[in-house]
């Protein structure tokens, strides 16, 4: 370990120490500067330009498109580089990000490699969906879908404030809109219509209004808020928001739930947990208003004619993995690949020399985000419920089928 992560570190431990939920932020001048060592992997010894955010080609598709285009509103388990366009510390553009990723480069991912929309996109013939902050304004860039997701937004507009910039649910119905206008002056209104009518939106959104706001008692919610009334809540807004993209034309609406979050390695580390234990308050509220979405996609689907809303239990997904990981190949279930301190959850990734060498048999890459390889078996189940059932009332690819008859 050299002299300047010596004392980047000697700085951030106290602080950390005093303040736990400080380990989700990091000053970016002085984590630029961090090196903890040589680096022996490969992609990982880059040089330091190879944090420079590229838009990744795709693979080569060999059928036609199941759909005219896919859609992506959420947060950091689908952001695909927004962030990297803003003034936040939620960013995921330098290494460790990305070096297992087709590029091998980070692009703003918060995974070592895919995140569940890009294997949807591939399984439905697209290339994978750009984000909406970076295309041209051409409609060229956006007529086979984006991407408006952004890491540490929430359903409330304030969860996730104190990292920085971010968009917000609300912010990113605003940002479909507008794209709407551009599709319908470019196309037709009846064209435009069509598409957005066929298409895939996925929303995947929730986590950072329990990280950030009311795990934190921002605003002492937790006094005005119980727990089941919190969920209610947040999944009669969602419902609000899903009608006004259902009063935009959007027929197709893929609701993922909210992951055990109460798993994740940082919530091990702040609650001392041993031999993996979650947290049970947590992942209680977790189940709690995924209940509650699930209840809400069919109260929708009963009052939106011709709407087809399923609702996808990344919870149950997750945990199907977590329990049988044997199963599915992974022997380490309650550390992350990437991080510093017990259950690498104290500190987030910052560094290359903080992931390990091989995230093939890990579950968790970072604090809370899972590995490529996670995501492309809850991906599969979304599609298709290829490992465990997990979609409502239908999986993705029976919506697809329905649609086509």
């Amino acid at each position: 370990m050299d002299s300047s992560a010596t004392y980047a570190l000697l700085i951030l431990t106290p602080i950390f120490f005093l303040n736990p939920t400080l380990s989700l932020e990091y000053p970016e001048e002085l984590i630029n500067g961090i090196h903890l060592g040589p680096i022996n992997d490969g992609p990982l010894s880059s040089p330091p330009e190879s944090r420079t955010v590229a838009f990744p080609p795709s693979p080569t598709l060999n059928f036609p498109p199941l759909v005219p285009a896919l859609f992506v509103l959420g947060d950091s388990t689908v952001d695909c580089g927004t962030n990297n366009f803003l003034g936040t510390l939620a960013r995921a553009d330098r290494l460790p990000y990305g070096r297992d990723f087709d590029t091998h480069h980070p692009t703003g991912r918060f995974c070592n490699g895919r995140i569940p929309v890009d294997y949807l996109a591939l399984r439905l013939g697209l290339p994978f969906v750009p984000t909406y902050l970076g295309q041209t304004g051409s409609i060229e860039d956006m007529i086979q879908g984006l991407n408006y997701a952004s890491a540490g937004a929430g359903i409330i507009f304030s969860s996730g404030s104190e990292l920085g910039q971010h968009i917000s649910l609300v912010q990113q119905i605003q940002q479909v809109m507008d794209t709407f206008q551009q599709f319908i002056l470019s196309m037709g209104e009846d064209e435009a219509y069509d598409l957005v009518s066929k298409s895939i939106f996925y929303i995947s959104i929730g986590t950072n209004d329990y990280i950030h706001y009311y795990l934190r008692n921002v605003s002492s919610v937790q006094s005005l808020y119980l727990p089941w009334s919190f969920n209610q809540f947040l999944a009669h807004t969602m419902k609000l928001e899903i009608k006004n993209l259902y009063n935009a034309n959007v027929r197709n609406v893929v609701v993922m739930g909210l992951a055990p979050i109460g798993c994740a390695p940082y919530y091990l580390w702040l609650h001392n947990r041993k031999n993996g234990q979650c947290v049970e308050m947590i992942n209680n509220m977790v189940l709690e208003f995924n209940y509650a979405m699930r209840f809400t996609v069919e109260e929708l689907t009963k009052e939106l004619p011709d709407a087809n809303i399923i609702f996808c239990d990344a919870f149950e997904g997750s945990m199907d993995i977590i329990k049988n990981n044997d199963r599915y190949g992974f022997n380490v279930v309650d550390d992350a690949c990437c991080g510093l301190g017990r259950h690498r959850g104290w500190i987030m990734c910052i560094s290359p020399d903080m992931a390990c060498n091989n995230t093939s048999n890990h579950i968790w890459w970072d604090q809370f985000h899972p590995t490529d390889a996670v995501n492309e078996i809850l991906a599969d189940n979304v599609w298709s419920g290829l490992h465990t059932s997990m979609c409502y009332p239908m999986n993705l690819e029976d919506m697809i089928a329905q649609n086509a008859k």
